[in-house]
């Protein structure tokens, strides 16, 4: 019972509607004697218990604090893979700028020096992460960063160029949208 009390009374300090994600290693600090596999019997008592929710594989978020809902997806993919290089792009990218129609829904697309891997967050929809070999230093003048996101975002041009490489279908693509954007 202990342990749950140290867990919430930790929640309670740090958590707000800017950190409200929490990995598997956040709570080793927390829990420093606690091998990966108690601990993780902790974090399964915790969602159980409805102290946390799971978002994916090793993401937890504390469910009482307010968060920013549409950000989710985003805040837990900067969260992931934050030792790679990756950028928002793809449809992802394209559908926000308007150069294609089709809306993605509970689904977020990344270029990633990680591996390809598409991540199930449950209710929350999917993160996927495309691999890719490009090097920040050559595209750096074509991403922006997007603060709210918590990530980098390709420009119109490069999410255009992610999608041939990546054999993605531009049947959907609005050329007249795409180049005015360009």
């Amino acid at each position: 019972m202990q342990v749950m009390k140290k867990l919430r009374s930790t929640l309670d300090s740090l958590s707000d509607h800017e950190h409200y994600l929490f990995s598997v290693s956040d709570f080793y600090s927390v829990f420093p004697h606690h091998s990966y596999a108690a601990l993780k019997v902790v974090l399964s008592r915790a969602v159980k218990d409805g102290l946390l929710m799971r978002v994916c594989r090793g993401i937890y978020l504390n469910p009482r604090v307010e968060y920013p809902r549409g950000l989710l997806l985003y805040h837990t993919a900067a969260k992931l893979r934050a030792g790679e290089f990756n950028y928002l792009s793809v449809e992802t990218v394209l559908s926000e700028a308007g150069v294609i129609s089709q809306i993605p829904i509970a689904w977020i697309s990344l270029m990633s020096s990680g591996r390809s891997y598409t991540v199930d967050c449950g209710n929350f929809g999917s993160i996927e992460f495309i691999h890719t070999k490009k090097n920040p230093n050559d595209i750096a003048d074509r991403l922006v960063y997007d603060s709210r996101c918590r990530l980098w975002r390709a420009k119109v041009g490069l999410a255009l160029e992610d999608m041939r490489l990546t054999g993605r279908s531009m049947d959907l693509i609005d050329w007249r949208a795409a180049d005015e954007l360009v």
